[in-house]
């Protein structure tokens, strides 16, 4: 592989790291005994000339685990209706499993080592990952266990702003507000929040690094 394009592989752009942009709702803030109601994810690839972009996503509604709390604050604040059969909410396992595919897949793929979460807010998307694998005794889980991406500080950092609304309009993007607080709307606008804060600093010539000559 020649310099330039080891340099546009994602996996020497994050020291190995598959990025993968995470989105959960759920029926409070505890990942033990809250349930997890919906999560969505999508995986993301470099260009040739090494721009940061969208790949594949996928988004389920999950049904709450046995004996979980439904906080009815939290389902006022995000508007699902954990009882309702059009839903086609699957189990934790299920979901998990179908995602945690996808994304060894992709670190195969891309010739990473492992994969970290990419959210807004992101220890709230990995706890209640991480619960929902344990509980569904999903022994491979790909992402790091405690290190992540938060695009609410790195937006903090670049735009002043941490909320994912007003973060996205700082970057020039629309965000429909009727949408959010929906898993998938959610993920897709973070996936694209963190492609535009990573190329952004590609743009500014923060990235590839500047090799130091040899004395």
């Amino acid at each position: 592989m020649s310099e330039s394009n080891e340099l546009n592989a994602l996996s020497s752009r994050f020291r190995g790291f598959y990025p993968v942009v995470i989105d959960v709702e759920t029926a409070g803030f505890d990942a033990k005994t809250n349930a997890l109601l919906e999560i969505a994810a999508v995986t993301l690839k470099m260009d040739e000339n090494g721009w940061l972009e969208k790949d594949e996503t996928l988004h389920f509604h999950v049904e709450p685990f046995e004996g979980s709390i439904l906080q009815p604050e939290a389902l006022a604040f995000n508007g699902i209706d954990p009882s309702n059969p059009l839903r086609g909410a699957v189990s934790e396992y299920d979901a998990l499993h179908a995602i945690f595919k996808l994304v060894r897949k992709g670190i195969k793929d891309h010739g990473c080592n492992r994969a970290i979460m990419v959210a807004h807010n992101a220890t709230f998307d990995l706890n209640f990952t991480n619960a929902a694998a344990d509980r569904a005794g999903l022994k491979r889980n790909p992402f790091h266990p405690f290190v992540t991406f938060d695009t609410a500080a790195l937006s903090g950092l670049v735009l002043g702003q941490t909320v994912l609304a007003k973060a996205c309009a700082a970057a020039g993007m629309a965000f429909d507000s009727s949408q959010a607080h929906s898993a998938l709307y959610d993920t897709v606008q973070t996936a694209d929040l963190f492609c535009e804060l990573v190329n952004r600093w590609k743009r500014l010539g923060g990235w590839p690094l500047p090799i130091a000559e040899e004395s």
